[in-house]
């Protein structure tokens, strides 16, 4: 490309970079690994520091949405974790279905060792830590160290650079998933209190509409937005967690686009001449502008609408959605949950607690032994085997980085521990020292353990 007709500042470089859907994803999990991160240290500050009354007051503050005289009215803490969560759940379910339908979990051999793996990672876990709290009010907590946070296991993978083959990531990206789904499976089934036939009638209803819309080919996002609001409330009312709302909602969004590949390559292409027509082929100055040109204007929003048209609406809503959620529903989520206080001289009486001591054993030795164990004796009895460039020793660093559970966890223990504020307090607690532990130990086996990657 002719660099004199370029106008763009020096960071602003993207337009001759190729990246494909899986490398963009893995480059914002990475950066919203950090920033989650950078959240979690300022909770953890405004928690432990003078600052804690006004954290909890924040927290606490009431918001409500008024209609007449109807009224929603929830705490902040409440909003983000039953509302804003919806969104993040919604990426979740629309990265599940993308996965199933094209990803590493379309092919039945490439995913079997990726589930079983997830499998695995998610029995041993909870196992480990039902042991070390049967026959205490602790067990209803067994669901806690059954997750794995995708954002900050990929961001340690990543920092190791090319020690780590791609096969790798993959891998972990593919057993994450299927590790989200299990998560929402536990959540739905296993954490709820109390069902409301009606309401749940009336989501059942939502949920008929909006698989109407994907049969009858609505492309639009707006139609399952609005339905998928509808069901958030329903769903809320009914007593199952609002949060699986977004699941449902992604799962009925299209797959297919409007236009054939061949299509749209032949329209682009006559739609990209009648561009250059209408402009001309003498050099422009570089204060000419195209909004200057209403012809090129409209064949401009026309390429647009072409792009749109050839992209999955399942595909394009991920890429649209993934960047708010990474980067702010869930560092919110963060900021209003992983504000623990922790006592220096009482760190040793919690860390012995059952239920902290069950989150870290499950999330560092249930992880590891759940993922790399089952996937190793999968490996034995001939049921499939790694990907390639994967050793059995890279097997062992993913069984621990996906002991990093944080954001799935820290939810899961939000409504396990509804009402028990102390065991609510050990669970984020032994989710906080077993991820970074798992993070740690991921990180250095990696980078110790294991050969560097060929080329």
């Amino acid at each position: 490309m002719d660099k004199s007709h370029a106008n763009y500042q020096p960071w602003e470089k993207t337009f001759n970079r190729i990246a494909t859907p899986i490398e963009e994803f893995i480059q914002e999990e990475t950066a919203s690994g950090l920033i989650l991160m950078a959240c979690t240290l300022v909770a953890l500050f405004l928690a432990n520091s003078f600052l804690h009354h006004h954290y909890e007051h924040l927290l606490h503050t009431e918001l409500a949405i008024n209609l007449g005289g109807w009224e929603l009215r929830h705490t902040l803490h409440h909003w983000i974790n039953d509302g804003l969560m919806a969104l993040f759940f919604m990426v979740v379910g629309l990265e599940i279905k993308r996965e199933v339908i094209v990803g590493e979990l379309s092919d039945y051999k490439a995913a079997l060792m990726p589930v079983i793996a997830a499998f695995g990672g998610m029995a041993i876990p909870a196992l480990f830590f039902y042991v070390m709290n049967a026959g205490g009010e602790g067990v209803a907590g067994w669901g806690v160290p059954m997750a794995t946070d995708i954002a900050f296991a990929v961001g340690v993978l990543v920092l190791l650079g090319p020690r780590v083959p791609k096969s790798v990531v993959t891998f972990l990206l593919a057993l994450a998933i299927v590790d989200d789904l299990g998560a929402v499976a536990v959540i739905a089934l296993f954490y709820t209190a109390e069902i409301h036939t009606n309401w749940l009638l009336l989501t059942l209803v939502a949920l008929v509409v909006l698989v109407l819309f994907n049969r009858l080919g609505i492309r639009k996002p707006w139609p399952y937005f609005l339905v998928g609001g509808v069901m958030w409330f329903t769903m809320l009312q009914s007593g199952v967690h609002a949060t699986i709302a977004g699941v449902l909602t992604a799962l009925t969004i299209p797959v297919r686009p409007k236009f054939s590949h061949i299509l749209f390559v032949d329209h682009m292409g006559k739609l990209l001449n009648a561009l250059r027509d209408a402009r001309g082929d003498e050099a422009e100055p570089k204060s000419a502008s195209i909004i200057h040109d209403n012809e090129s204007r409209a064949l401009l929003q026309t390429l647009e609408n072409g792009v749109h048209s050839v992209e999955s609406p399942l595909q394009r809503l991920e890429h649209t959605l993934h960047m708010p959620v990474a980067f702010l529903v869930i560092p919110l989520f963060a900021l209003a949950n992983a504000g623990i206080p922790i006592d220096p001289n009482a760190l040793g009486q919690t860390l012995t607690h059952p239920v902290a001591l069950g989150v870290m054993l499950g999330l560092v030795a249930g992880k590891l032994t759940g993922v790399a164990g089952l996937t190793w004796l999968a490996i034995k009895l001939g049921l499939g085997k790694l990907p390639e460039d994967m050793t059995l020793s890279h097997l062992v660093g993913v069984g621990l980085v996906a002991g990093i559970g944080f954001t799935m966890s820290i939810f899961i223990a939000g409504l396990g521990f509804a009402g028990q504020d102390e065991n609510l307090l050990m669970a984020k607690t032994g989710v906080l020292f077993a991820s970074l532990i798992a993070g740690a130990g991921g990180y250095l086996w990696f980078r110790f353990g294991c050969e560097k990657a060929p080329g």
